[in-house]
């Protein structure tokens, strides 16, 4: 029922609903209007007796991702800054896409995901630079399924196929010939990533304690299992020395940037140049228009130093050692930075072949070793 209390305008609603007395002011003058209201509210308590509730509204993306997303990716990350900006980057070609960023998440279909890949590929991007959007994508429709912010399950995002992975590794005399070209800050970079197979941002942010006892200790990187124990090599070893005491730093490789130590772009020019070689650069300069470039080392990201170390010593240890030194958290990703070339894979089959046309069985070794023994006797 609803009544008016003395000295005021509006109109109360009072009933009872399981044993509990519910008194509330409708806020209005008009009674048939505070009815209504008392109507909804005992529909509501109803709803909630057999366990409907009301449907929250379900956000579009750009909300769901400046409002929930982003805040969380930049508390989380906030000490990984290229996860962070790996996101953050994601995020943004999203949301250039309006029939995505647009609509609420519900309504996100199979058909508009793969509308958004076309027009990314129309854009000229390649498989790899469009499946680390669909990740971006993916991780959002996980994290508000599991947040409750959705009520149905949102479509399946599926990566592209035909991505390119790294295949490069550099030969000994690739390596030697770019490191002979190679200004001393990268050439000192260079050797240690070729030699303990750092990914090349835990290279940069290197600090003298954590070089100790003849070994690289990685403290946190990309993942958990980042951290690890490396021993260096005699020529890492020796290029540590001599910087330590040169250093007034906290950083192993400091420069003049806003961090303290090198970034990916201190270096960019000088790789460039180690690359292309000295002679080859004034070659080039004096070069046709047409004539192709010519290059000491043909160029490679920085990172292939790392595919390069981990090639290596991928034939001499078991695979566990491997996947703990390289910091991944399970083998098949180990398996994408191992490329075993033709001179491995020809000393492999050699050393097979050799091991099967020499092995004899046990009961064969018994009888040649008595034979010996027999023929020892009769000499005697």
């Amino acid at each position: 029922m609803v009544y008016k209390q003395a000295k005021s305008k509006n109109w109360w609603f009072k009933f009872t609903w399981n044993g509990r007395v519910i008194r509330q002011s409708t806020k209005q003058t008009n009674k048939r209007f505070a009815e209504q209201i008392e109507a909804a509210h005992r529909t509501a308590l109803a709803r909630g007796e057999v366990g409907i509730r009301e449907r929250k509204p379900v956000p579009i993306l750009k909300d769901f991702a400046e409002h929930d997303f982003l805040p969380y990716v930049r508390s989380t990350f906030a000490a990984k800054i290229k996860t962070k900006s790996y996101y953050e980057n994601g995020v943004k070609s999203l949301l250039a896409y309006p029939k995505l960023s647009g609509e609420t998440l519900d309504t996100i279909t199979s058909e508009k995901v793969a509308g958004y890949v076309a027009k990314r590929q129309e854009a000229g991007l390649q498989v790899a630079s469009i499946n680390r959007e669909l990740q971006v994508l993916r991780r959002m429709f996980h994290l508000a399924q599991e947040w409750g912010k959705v009520e149905k399950v949102l479509p399946r995002v599926r990566m592209l196929s035909g991505e390119r992975h790294r295949e490069r590794i550099l030969t000994s005399d690739e390596e030697k010939r770019y490191l002979h070209e190679a200004e001393p800050l990268l050439q000192d970079v260079a050797t240690v990533l070729v030699d303990c197979g750092l990914r090349p941002e835990e290279c940069f942010r290197l600090k003298w304690e954590n070089v100790r006892n003849g070994s690289i200790e990685i403290q946190y990187g990309k993942t958990d299992n980042a951290r690890r124990r490396i021993p260096v090599s005699q020529r890492v070893g020796a290029i540590l020395e001599m910087r330590r005491g040169d250093s007034k730093s906290e950083w192993v490789f400091p420069a003049a940037t806003r961090s303290g130590h090198i970034e990916p772009g201190s270096l960019k020019r000088q790789h460039l140049h180690a690359c292309e070689g000295r002679e080859n650069a004034l070659a080039n300069a004096k070069r046709p228009n047409g004539e192709a470039k010519r290059w000491n080392v043909d160029p490679f990201p920085l990172y292939t130093l790392r595919h390069t170390c981990l090639t290596r010593w991928a034939p001499h240890m078991d695979p566990w050692a491997l996947a703990y030194l390289a910091g991944h958290r399970d083998m098949s990703i180990t398996k994408r930075y191992v490329h075993p070339q033709e001179g491995t894979l020809r000393a492999a089959i050699d050393k097979a072949h050799a091991a099967q046309s020499g092995h004899t069985s046990g009961h064969t070794k018994s009888i040649e070793h008595q034979k010996a023994l027999g023929d020892t006797a009769s000499t005697a």
